[in-house]
């Protein structure tokens, strides 16, 4: 049976990424998520790219931190009641399934050396401009936020993802559509 699934792509594909998020999950349950401040470092992170991006853009930004906060995870263009950023909003499993999802699927390391980098970086900075985009919303119509958090951006930051995914599969993987022999 194991020779089986070791020998199709597709079912090695998916023992490997089902086997690299259950252990994640483990790690990030048991240890991340409850013995350090990783997610605070990633909502904190966030936020302030967030807040320069704002000001990139043109707007204020409030300041909704007290002198002795650490870590930030509000965030708002002046005037507004702005947005909080928790841990199941901060992107780590999007950053996450798109590095498993690659490592997991055949390629060259070379490119996977390059790829996961890049591609998770450009998964950050889309949840940063999801957050500017939020925050922009609570100052425009406060009611409009439940639906373009829950559904527009849901969509679009998971679309993403899938196609970096795609990228990797049709560009760098042996299944490439451009040669039928194997990229090296």
């Amino acid at each position: 049976m194991a020779a089986r699934i070791l020998k199709n792509p597709f079912l090695r594909f998916l023992f490997f990424s089902i086997s690299l998020y259950l252990t994640w999950n483990v790690i990030y349950e048991f240890y991340l998520r409850t013995q350090t401040n990783f997610d605070k470092i990633v909502i904190d992170t966030l936020v302030r790219w967030a807040e320069v991006t704002l000001q990139v853009l043109g707007y204020s930004t409030t300041d909704y931190s007290a002198a002795d906060v650490v870590f930030r995870e509000h965030i708002g263009i002046a005037g507004s009641k702005g947005v909080t950023i928790g841990a199941p909003c901060d992107g780590v499993v999007l950053y996450v399934l798109f590095i498993f999802f690659v490592v997991a699927f055949p390629g060259p390391l070379k490119h996977k050396a390059w790829f996961i980098p890049v591609g998770a970086l450009s998964v950050f900075y889309l949840n940063v401009l999801r957050i500017v985009g939020l925050a922009a919303i609570m100052k425009i119509n406060e009611s409009w936020l439940a639906f373009n958090h829950d559904y527009t951006f849901t969509i679009v930051v998971y679309a993403y993802v899938f196609l970096l995914w795609m990228l990797w599969v049709k560009r760098f993987s042996p299944f490439s559509i451009k040669s039928k022999t194997p990229v090296e």
